[in-house]
């Protein structure tokens, strides 16, 4: 059975360039785009009512973070608790971001700035479910662990804590399992990692990618990693054997994002060519492809389902500069 997604809300043009990178909390959506600043959307109205008038915005911009990365920012990502968020810049530049939940506003808590000599120290971030520890890829292949906890705006040395080593290629993405258990990287010659965080030795090394990998997720109940970039196909991984259990074949270009919805039941992927697609993972195949978008698309998120939500939405941003919201139809 298809299941089927309506483009509910397209906000146009919302950002001056490229948007590369999305990331959620339940209150909120970031966004992290090719000029220096970070926007903040709220996702605390969900819901579009039939007789609402057509220009109600669900998703209203709360906050925007001015001049915060000098040359643009490449990645963003959030805690699973929503409290804290990590930013990374094209000049190398790692920000800490903190919730307050008094005024609802983003505030810096703080930067890891390394030495010069060290350039290409950050890349991809991930961030423990309630953001103490910060796992980021460098240029080189390696993992860096930070512990955020006595990271402040005048203290801009965290402590590393571990170092994960891998061949030396690009590490392009990364994830930290909602349980904290494990790390998962993909690097830019199609190797997949798992490291164990307790023992901070790996676990696995898998096969079956031989292009750039732009995308790893754990699946909500760590059970599965889901990998996924210049091959066009989705790999799905079991996290305690190391097995590929699953090809997800159709996409007809690179892969560039990937997300797990709430339950594990879904996984979203977005391609360079602008298409999305959903896939069920009862049946290992692609249940919806939304072909709205012409150009590329970098990033793609559920959003955190409120408890008056009844129908999932997922967000889409790239090349085309704005953001589109998708619900999903009743009765699907």
């Amino acid at each position: 059975m298809s299941k089927q997604y309506l483009q509910t809300l397209t906000i146009s043009d919302a950002h001056p360039t490229d948007i590369f990178s999305l990331a959620v909390t339940p209150s909120h959506l970031l966004t992290a785009f090719g000029s220096s600043s970070i926007k903040i959307y709220s996702t605390k109205g969900q819901t579009i009512h039939a007789d609402s008038t057509e220009d109600e915005n669900p998703y209203p911009l709360v906050q925007t973070l001015e001049k915060v990365h000098p040359l643009g920012c490449h990645h963003i990502c959030t805690s699973l608790d929503g409290k804290l968020a990590a930013s990374v810049g094209f000049a190398g530049d790692l920000k800490l971001w903190q919730n307050d939940e008094e005024s609802d506003e983003w505030r810096e808590k703080g930067q890891i700035i390394t030495d010069k000599k060290n350039a290409g120290e950050h890349w991809a971030p991930a961030l423990s479910e309630n953001g103490q520890y910060l796992a980021v890829t460098t240029s080189d292949g390696r993992v860096n662990v930070y512990d955020t906890t006595n990271i402040a705006p005048a203290a801009s040395t965290a402590e590393k804590i571990a170092q994960y080593e891998t061949k030396g290629s690009f590490g392009m993405s990364i994830d930290l399992s909602p349980n904290g258990e494990m790390t998962a990287t993909g690097h830019q010659n199609g190797s997949i990692y798992i490291f164990n965080n307790a023992t901070k030795r790996l676990a696995h090394s898998l096969s079956g990618l031989i292009k750039p990998v732009r995308s790893v997720k754990f699946s909500p109940a760590n059970k599965f990693l889901a990998a996924a970039g210049d091959s066009r196909i989705i790999a799905l991984y079991d996290t305690q054997s190391g097995e590929q259990v699953a090809n997800l074949t159709g996409h007809g270009s690179w892969i560039t994002s990937l997300d797990w919805n709430w339950s594990g039941e879904f996984l979203v992927s977005c391609g360079y060519d602008g298409k999305v697609k959903v896939w069920s993972m009862e049946r290992r195949e692609c249940v919806a492809t939304q072909t709205e978008s012409e150009k590329c698309l970098w990033g793609v998120k559920w959003l955190v389902q409120g408890p008056k939500a009844r129908n999932e939405v997922f967000v889409t941003g790239g090349a085309g500069k704005g953001l589109s919201f998708y619900r999903e139809a009743s009765g699907t």
